[in-house]
């Protein structure tokens, strides 16, 4: 399953047509070339399958983050490794 957390672009490489962004913390290497016309540092993305699919706003982006920030506040340790594990199986193809 893929959660689409909203992430901030923090580094472009325009010649390999991607971008290192981070997730809540955690960073990771994600192609841009369906947005790679668009995208800037600084912006908010959602990922699908290794791929940044659009740009969206930063204001429903943080409110995002702040609502999967509660979930994981309610959730046990088994939960938040089984949403890991499955979110694990949308890394990019690259």
């Amino acid at each position: 399953m893929c959660l689409s957390i909203p992430s901030k672009v923090v580094k472009i490489d325009r010649e390999e047509v991607t971008a290192v962004v981070d997730t809540m913390g955690v960073k990771r290497k994600v192609g841009i070339d369906f947005i790679a016309d668009e995208v800037k540092e600084g912006d908010y993305v959602l990922i699908h399958i290794g791929y940044a699919m659009n740009i969206i706003d930063e204001a429903d982006a943080l409110a995002s983050i702040e609502t999967y920030r509660e979930i994981l506040e309610i959730m046990d340790e088994e939960q938040k490794r089984r949403i890991i594990e499955e979110d694990d199986n949308c890394s990019a193809v690259r």
